[in-house]
């Protein structure tokens, strides 16, 4: 529903503004632009879906060998101690845990297909113990948090766009979308922890946090200590082999449970090649819904304002031109690819702009969609604080994926 909203606004403030434009401007050429970004859009919707097939196929073949190799359940069991911390409330062995960390552990993978109806069942059953069945209990705002801030290990469907749209390193937004994703997870979990009164400083909790900071900061103390010039490519070739093992590892992990690795892999690409086709009319539609908003320069005002005023604060003001990408993705992921698409479009997909709006896309969920479906699903009404704390994990990791633009892209 946010999405139809979403698409309308985008059709009516544009032709207002427009409109504008032809009365107070006598701009009679603004009604031309319009009509050409409809058709030129429409086009580059179904160019940009249909060349998506092949990359799509190949990741959704290949993670489904993962996934049959068992990496979702080896993911849960590493972090299974943590999550008996985060989810005090919840008896020790609940079926929910499983769930759960299946759910996160499918998230990270990228396997979207895999990871919604784990999280609808890990969300039935939270609600078996929540007392208050219309208000979420402490354990479901904690679940969905961190589901909201989407941390992902493997950021497939950005480095498929960038594939297709033709940036010479794909993958070079690896390690700074995974920075970022980092960042907002750890904000959510902190700010949820905080108000739920749960010890952050116990040693497990303290173990994993601690671990995984430690490895994210040395990350970025050791870029932050290269010469500009080195930066790009040591970062594309860590993503590179950092990718290449992954694939290597879901293969042998297949093997190794006597997989048929091959079956495997034609199971995930179907789905990959029905992902693909399927998503031809969600974005096109959504393409020309921007185009429209681009065309009548309601776009460029935004922008221009926003500019101004960090203009005025003496910043660098070349990320606003991805910040649209940031607006949408808390009420639309659909959206917020659509905007990316046109980012990399409009200023090529290796630009300081169309990079950024890359990482900012890979770096949080979409908090509302996240929020009317998983509390949907079973009836709560009052979601107390989630949307607070999952908005803030947004805000973090969009500033994260600022900063991080910056350090590996100039």
């Amino acid at each position: 529903m946010a999405l139809n909203y979403i698409w309308i606004a985008f059709f009516l403030i544009g032709f207002i503004v427009a409109l504008g434009q032809l009365i107070f401007a006598g701009n009679t050429q603004i009604f031309n632009d319009l009509v050409t970004a409809v058709f030129t859009n429409a086009k580059t919707g179904f160019e940009v879906s249909l060349g998506l097939t092949g990359a799509l196929t190949l990741w959704m073949g290949l993670l489904k060998v993962g996934e049959k190799g068992g990496v979702i359940r080896i993911l849960g069991k590493a972090i299974g101690p943590l999550f008996e911390k985060l989810f005090p409330s919840l008896p020790k062995g609940h079926p929910a845990y499983g769930s759960i960390m299946l759910n996160l552990a499918a998230n990270m993978l990228g396997l979207d297909n895999a990871a919604t109806p784990l999280g609808l069942k890990a969300m039935k059953e939270l609600q078996e113990e929540n007392p208050e069945k219309e208000r979420a209990s402490n354990a479901q705002i904690m679940f969905f948090v961190l589901n909201a801030a989407g941390l992902t290990i493997i950021p497939v469907s950005v480095i498929v766009y960038r594939m297709q749209l033709g940036a010479a390193n794909p993958a070079d937004i690896f390690i700074p979308i995974m920075i970022s994703t980092f960042c907002a997870l750890l904000t959510g979990l902190i700010s949820v922890a905080i108000i739920q009164k749960i010890n952050l400083l116990d040693k497990v909790v303290l173990a994993y946090l601690g671990g995984l900071t430690a490895i994210v900061a040395g990350i970025i103390i050791y870029f932050s200590h290269l010469p500009k010039d080195q930066i790009s490519s040591v970062s594309t070739f860590a993503a590179n082999f950092t990718l290449i093992s992954i694939i290597v590892l879901f293969i042998v992990l297949a093997l190794v449970k006597k997989v048929n690795v091959y079956d495997a892999f034609i199971e995930g690409a179907k789905d990959g090649f029905t992902i693909a086709i399927k998503i031809i009319p969600f974005l096109v539609a959504i393409l020309v819904a921007i185009g429209i908003f681009r065309a009548s320069g309601a776009m460029n005002f935004i922008i221009a304002g926003v500019t101004h005023f960090f203009a005025w604060l003496g910043l660098d003001t070349r990320f606003t031109g991805a910040l649209p990408v940031a607006f949408m993705k808390p009420l639309s992921g659909s959206g917020a690819r659509g905007l990316m698409i046109d980012a990399m479009k409009t200023n090529g997909p290796d630009s300081f702009i169309g990079r950024l709006s890359c990482t900012m896309q890979g770096t949080t969920d979409t908090t509302f969609y996240i929020i009317a479906v998983y509390f949907g699903s079973v009836g709560i009404k009052n979601t107390r604080y989630a949307i607070g704390c999952g908005l803030l994990a947004d805000l973090v990791g969009f500033i994260a994926a600022i900063l991080m633009a910056y350090l590996f892209f100039g």
